[in-house]
């Protein structure tokens, strides 16, 4: 399994883990096309160069927006994803995101989640650091995030909301919510922002992964501190049999509304399951039922736990722990004759067994060009095939 680990001995940002993944490998050509399908409302360039923290190198990047501050809610950043070309399941981790720094706002602020508003966090550059990032880990198939304990320290820092104690409020929230390890640090400025805590306590385990390193990015701060002020980023694969660590949740339902299951689904897949399914059983009684079953990391185990408890009608549910053989996967883009595509890459040993475009590009394609969804296919198809 490709994993990598986000070694942050001087804190972490957006635009700081964004740099990293750069550096690691992810082409700057495939983060524009990414945020390209973003539709945001205005143009953002992005300007990726070199800098020298101290004595090291870093990537430095810097994301250009035009002039002027937007607040956006909650549901404004879910429109503009759900509104946008990207697969869905960048969508869903964005959304993870955002969701968690909102969830953190409203308890900092004592208001309902749907109330908050977004201030830095919801400007442009904050949506495309967050939105970069997932793009960049799917990009470079890397299939599960771990990071180091963060660094906090003192001090205060202004806002939109006046002056604040170091950490910030919403960053000390999301880092809670996460159970991320803290270590002190003698600091008196921001080294933990509320995007890079969000990213990092939506899609990491925090923990020192094994693992056989491929290559390591390096992303620069924006600040001068009084060491090299940078994050790396180690990409690895996992050593040993390829088995992941996951589990298995299961729950047997025969007293809930039929319609509520795509629902469900959705908020399971929005908190990270990796796979849900459906079968139909035969309860006690003789009552027809539907075995309800997720599969998902375990570092999630706890919150889908409490998601099936909350959203239906279930008292109880079985978990095991269980092991998977993952092939590795890659994602490329090609140019077929009715747009770009995204194709996923099945890698066994090094080799290429299978390539499969993404079905709601493919989907989107078709309806732009008023094709069917089977001659989008075939076009992918040929150019794999070089025809």
């Amino acid at each position: 399994m490709k994993i990598a680990y986000a070694d942050c001995f001087s804190g972490i940002s957006g635009d700081m883990f964004l740099a990293a993944l750069l550096d690691a490998g992810l082409p700057l050509e495939t983060l524009e096309d990414g945020i390209e399908k973003l539709n945001l409302p205005e143009k953002v360039e992005l300007r990726l160069g070199e800098t020298h923290k101290g004595a090291l190198r870093a990537a430095n990047l810097e994301v250009i927006v035009p002039p002027g501050h937007h607040h956006r809610h909650l549901s404004d950043i879910l429109e503009i994803l759900s509104a946008s070309r990207l697969p869905a399941s960048v969508q869903q981790s964005t959304a993870r995101i955002f969701t968690m720094l909102a969830e953190a706002e409203a308890r900092v602020h004592g208001e309902p989640i749907e109330h908050v508003h977004f201030h830095e966090v919801g400007a442009l550059d904050s949506i495309v650091d967050v939105t970069g990032a997932v793009i960049g880990l799917e990009a470079m198939g890397i299939e599960r995030l771990y990071a180091s304990h963060l660094p906090y320290g003192a001090g205060s820092i202004n806002s939109a909301h006046g002056l604040l104690p170091l950490p910030a409020p919403a960053t000390l929230e999301v880092l809670r919510l996460a159970h991320a390890p803290l270590t002190p640090s003698s600091a008196q400025v921001e080294l933990v922002t509320p995007t890079g805590a969000a990213i990092l306590g939506a899609l990491a385990t925090f923990e020192r992964p094994a693992l056989t390193i491929m290559g390591v990015g390096v992303g620069a701060g924006k600040r001068n501190l009084p060491w090299p002020n940078l994050m790396r980023l180690l990409v690895g694969e996992t050593p040993g049999n390829g088995t992941s660590d996951m589990v298995q949740l299961e729950t047997n339902i025969d007293d809930m509304n039929p319609q509520f299951y795509g629902h469900i689904m959705e908020k399971l897949f929005a908190a990270g399951a990796r796979d849900v399914f459906l079968m139909p059983i035969q309860m006690k009684k003789n009552r027809p039922g539907t075995l309800l079953g997720v599969i998902a990391l375990r570092k999630d185990e706890t919150n889908l736990a409490e998601l099936l408890l909350r959203e239906t009608t279930t008292l109880g549910l079985r978990v095991q722990p269980i092991g998977r053989y993952e092939a590795h996967r890659e994602f490329q883009q090609i140019q077929t004759r009715y747009g770009k595509l995204t194709v996923k890459q099945k890698i066994i040993n090094g080799q290429v067994i299978q390539s499969v475009p993404e079905y709601d590009e493919c989907v989107r394609l078709a309806k732009e060009n008023n094709v069917s969804l089977a001659e989008i296919y075939q076009s992918a198809q040929q150019v794999l095939k070089g025809v």
